[in-house]
């Protein structure tokens, strides 16, 4: 006898015979068994688990590089003695400055020079630059000593050019959505607390000193973890920009609150001014004085140093007026005015990256051919951009002007830490960097002055930097005995 019973167990354990297409024949589908929704359902209970554990791990390795990154910069920043100095406290504040200061500028890119008609932006840009020759010129002077009558006088007035850029920071967000008249003075009222943040800091940089480390490597680290804050803050500000240029500008603000706290708790030692002098650009050495700090005359050899760099911190300033209104009125080719400034602002910062980098690896650096190089170097390529006025030729003079001036800079260093003895070389850095920022602040008001005409704009501030060097050349020492005393 036979039976289906056993055909009917395999049919129940192995379901309906497929087809040759792989489907089920004999009528419609079966539902799935309990078992099998278990299965799936717990299936997908793990892959959900497994999921999480991805996720988790990933989260404390995106969280373990974020410290790691972290504490490899702070160790660098602490390293030959700096984190005992309470130098890495000053390297870390410039890292804040220059986050917040690239926030400032992606910030405006698009909307300080960009949206204003040419003749109104020139006109009050040109007002405003010219209101700030007078801090420069007749103020700076004055802070020094000021500030030596005042317990914990430096840390305040590096913290007030903090604040003072968290407070425009603010305004500006306001004003860039509301078309404010305030646009403009607070804008400009930002690179100039940025300006004055650069004579403040240069004084305390002596200050902080490790004894292990030249002053022209400090310089140069400070100057590095500058490049990487601004590194690190232009894409949050971009991401931040991409909602509107007030978040930028807010997103800076945050910025500059930490920075304000940052430089309140830099080191005591930022305002010990104790047995140091006082270096003057001009007038007699007099070291008998009771009431006052003793002064010093400038050294021949830094003096020189100081006239050479001025020719580049010049031509920087120029072209960054010249060239924001230039190249919005005379685009090149098919070029977008802001991917044009942006591409030659880019090659200034690269330079500049260079300039540092190759002055902290070198061991040696001849001080006065170097500054002389860097003039005429720049004296060269503006002429070149002149006559062959492009793309290319821009990028080259941007580069070029970032390399000149953070060269030229590092030699002024090492020669002020050579030749001025060590009581007065925060007078000197302060004296020097007042210098400087006057400099810049002449070759802006002239880049907004000239002719919106490429070749005469550069052909003149060729030839400026061509009669420039030649007095230069023609007032170098012929000796340039240290100062030391």
């Amino acid at each position: 006898m036979t039976s289906e019973r056993p055909d009917t167990a395999a049919g129940q354990e192995h379901g309906p015979p497929r087809d040759t297409a792989g489907g089920r024949s004999g009528g419609a589908p079966q539902p799935p068994r309990n078992g099998a929704v278990r299965r799936s359902l717990s299936g997908a209970a793990r892959g959900v688990r497994a999921a999480g554990r991805g996720a988790r791990v990933a989260g404390r390795g995106a969280g373990s590089a974020g410290h790691y990154a972290v504490s490899q910069a702070r160790r660098a920043a602490r390293a030959e003695g700096a984190g005992d100095s309470g130098l890495s406290r000053l390297i870390e504040l410039h890292a804040f400055n220059a986050a917040g200061d690239a926030a400032v500028a992606i910030s405006l890119a698009g909307t300080l020079f960009f949206q204003v008609p040419t003749g109104e932006a020139r006109g009050q840009v040109a007002l405003f630059l010219g209101l700030t020759m007078l801090p420069f010129a007749i103020v700076a002077p004055l802070i020094g000593p000021f500030l030596d009558r005042f317990s914990h006088g430096r840390r305040w007035a590096v913290g007030a050019t903090m604040a003072i850029r968290c407070f425009l920071c603010w305004v500006l967000a306001t004003a860039v959505v509301t078309e404010s008249g305030w646009l403009f003075p607070a804008a400009l009222g930002c690179l100039v607390a940025s300006k004055a943040y650069g004579v403040t800091r240069a004084a305390a940089v002596p200050r902080l000193l490790p004894p292990d480390l030249t002053l022209v490597k400090a310089n140069a680290r400070v100057s590095l973890a500058g490049v990487v804050g601004a590194g690190v803050s232009a894409p949050l500000a971009i991401l931040a920009s991409t909602f509107g240029p007030e978040w930028s500008l807010r997103y800076g603000f945050v910025v500059f609150v930490l920075a304000t706290i940052w430089a309140i708790r830099l080191p005591e030692k930022v305002d010990a001014s104790q047995g140091e002098g006082e270096l003057v650009l001009t007038g007699s050495t007099d070291q008998a004085g009771t009431t006052r700090r003793p002064r010093t005359r400038i050294p021949g050899a830094v003096a020189f140093a100081l006239r050479a760099n001025c020719g580049p911190r010049w031509l920087s300033g120029f072209l960054t007026m010249f060239m924001a209104f230039l190249l919005r009125d005379n685009p090149i080719g098919d070029w977008r005015p802001e991917v044009l400034l942006g591409l030659v602002i880019g090659a200034a910062g690269l330079g500049n990256t260079l300039g540092i980098a190759i002055g902290s690896v070198l061991k040696r650096l001849n001080p006065a051919v170097t500054v002389v190089l860097a003039l005429l170097a720049d004296v060269a390529v503006a002429a070149l951009a002149a006559l062959f006025y492009g793309l290319v030729t821009l990028v080259l003079l941007g580069l070029t002007a970032g390399l000149a001036q953070s060269l030229a800079k590092l030699s002024l260093d090492s020669t002020i830490q050579r030749d001025v003895p060590s009581r007065i070389q925060a007078s000197a850095f302060a004296r020097s960097d007042t210098t400087l920022q006057l400099a810049w602040v002449i070759g802006g008001f002239a880049g907004i002055a000239m002719p919106l005409m490429p070749q005469l704009g550069l052909g003149i501030a060729a030839g400026v930097l061509g009669a420039w060097a030649a007095f230069v050349l023609v007032s170098r020492p012929g000796s340039t005995a240290p100062a030391r005393t």
